[in-house]
């Protein structure tokens, strides 16, 4: 069994989902939102760094997956992101995880089958895929997202790693 910790860094909301792999069967562990606290930055950025490590700590995820900074309208916004990815990152980095790192494009592309999918489609897909109760919020459901879009990366990484024969110039 495997377990991934899947992160939606934000420097006000942070979502975080976890889910198992065994075989081909994926399972939800649990997923929430770390909202920080503090009135600066740096008391946020401190936050996110302490809750990212108290839930390492508590489920022991094997490997780490976050979403990569986009540049969107607001530079400032951008750099904000960045720095709450690093604290997660270090974090992860802290506890010897491998970090892996998925565009937003991506990650909806895995999980919905286009990369413009919007909030409401990455949450209902999730709740489908992971067979939830309810709906969660939606930066859990992207931090799920993420990690799901890992446990697809994974697999078709693994079916190429197992590939060795080569016709026609195509792996088979």
């Amino acid at each position: 069994m495997t377990r991934i910790l899947g992160i939606d860094p934000g420097s006000i909301t942070t979502g975080f989902g976890v889910v198992d792999i065994a075989g081909k069967k994926t399972s939800y562990v649990t997923s929430g939102c770390i909202r920080t606290e503090g009135d600066n930055l740096a008391d946020k950025l401190k936050s996110i760094f302490v809750y990212v490590n108290e839930i390492i700590d508590q489920h022991q995820p094997d490997e780490f997956a976050i979403e990569k900074v986009f540049m969107a309208r607001n530079a400032d916004s951008a750099l904000k992101l960045g720095q709450a990815r690093g604290v997660a990152i270090c974090a992860a980095s802290l506890a010897s995880l491998p970090v892996h790192e998925y565009a937003a494009t991506q990650v909806k592309q895995s999980i919905v089958g286009h990369g413009r999918a919007s909030k409401d489609q990455i949450q209902h897909m999730v709740t489908a895929l992971l067979k939830l109760q309810g709906v969660p919020q939606a930066d859990a459901a992207d931090a799920l997202a993420i990690a799901l879009c890992h446990v697809n990366m994974r697999d078709g990484i693994a079916r190429i790693a197992e590939t060795t024969e080569w016709r026609n110039g195509r792996l088979q």
